[in-house]
């Protein structure tokens, strides 16, 4: 779901409302509902808060912050009574009871989204100060370690060109480490992610990462097939971070044995980007909350080849990155055929009379 994008949330949570307004309650239960502590019938209402918390939850993900979560419920409150009040030109006591209850089922949904994005946002904060933590501190012991060996030996140590090469793939890690935060801050802000666009030849762009990848894993099994007119508009160094990140990560995940491909094809006035892996699928539950912030999935088989540098951003930002260009990224996983994340980029039509 893009910050854009609105999940129809409100059909569960307007079902969920009704189900709790035809049951009975006690006074004392009435109180305890409107404060978001209880339901109907003494205990939460299941149904009425799952729904409001996967909603918070969905929420946080996409970036909306807590005043627009509230807004969207004042939202849905105001336009239900506006429509109630329409069918309903006379009241009557029995009207008075149910938009009532109503209201309350409506307080307890906001109390539940609410607590599910403010739990979210304290996981996700603890996660990411645990992360930033290890992340940072392996590649700077790396790089300390280093540099005091070429100290001690005024660089003539046999070891010195390895130690320069250590210092020099760890510093990259944490240059690698610190663009990640940088880009998830700026889209953090609300506002997409910023692209400098002109005409680029992705077949070009594609066949160079490949190719870099090709030499970092000799060992690997990396494909590389195009097809069709590849010409887009826009931002060269951004695209070349969505297939980077994409192809390393199905390098990092995938089986050893298996080949990992990168596949380039146009369709329908896009561009259709797509790297494939075999080896073990992503769980289903995983696959809705993959392109969050902070997420990782990570299987014992793949703990050991977790890519330095990397704090759970790599497939946010290609997220974040595909929908500024005005496209779209998707994922399907299965034991058998295995991984693919497929990318979508709009190719503009020349319009009659411009002038390209």
């Amino acid at each position: 779901m893009t910050k854009l994008a609105l999940r129809n949330d409100a059909e569960l949570i307007l079902r969920a409302a009704v189900r709790d307004m035809q049951s009975g309650q006690s006074l004392a239960q009435q109180a305890s509902k409107s404060k978001g502590l209880g339901g109907a019938v003494g205990e939460e209402s299941d149904g009425l808060d799952h729904a409001s918390v996967l909603h918070g939850v969905a929420r946080m993900g996409s970036g909306f912050d807590i005043m627009e979560v509230i807004s969207e419920y004042r939202a849905l409150r105001a336009s239900v009574l506006r429509l109630w009040t329409e069918s309903h030109p006379q009241f009557d006591i029995n009207d008075v009871n149910d938009i009532t209850r109503f209201n309350e089922s409506i307080d307890q949904s906001l109390a539940a989204a609410v607590g599910s994005y403010t739990r979210r946002v304290d996981q996700s904060r603890r996660m990411f100060l645990a992360i930033l933590g290890h992340d940072l501190r392996s590649p700077l012991n790396s790089i300390s370690m280093a540099a005091q060996l070429i100290s001690r030996t005024s660089g003539k140590h046999p070891d010195s060109p390895r130690a320069l090469s250590v210092i020099k793939t760890n510093t990259e890690a944490v240059t690698r480490l610190i663009r990640d935060l940088l880009d998830f801050a700026s889209t953090g802000l609300g506002s997409r992610m910023p692209l400098t666009r002109d005409p680029v030849d992705l077949e070009i762009l594609c066949r160079q990462v490949f190719e870099e990848f090709c030499v970092a894993h000799p060992q690997r099994t990396l494909r590389f097939h195009s097809d069709g007119n590849l010409t887009c508009d826009c931002d060269a160094a951004r695209l070349r971070q969505v297939v980077s990140n994409l192809v390393g990560n199905a390098i990092q995940h995938g089986s050893d044995e298996g080949p990992v491909e990168l596949s380039l094809t146009s369709e329908d006035s896009s561009v259709v980007l797509s790297v494939h892996n075999e080896g073990p699928s992503i769980p289903p539950d995983k696959l809705t909350t993959i392109f969050d912030p902070l997420m990782r999935h990570t299987l014992p088989e793949s703990t050991a080849q977790r890519v330095p540098g990397s704090v759970g951003l790599g497939l946010y930002i290609v997220r974040e990155i595909v929908v500024a260009h005005g496209g779209t990224v998707e994922v399907a996983s299965t034991a058998e055929a295995g991984t693919t994340f497929t990318v979508r980029l709009p190719q503009p039509r020349p319009v009659k009379g411009d002038r390209q």
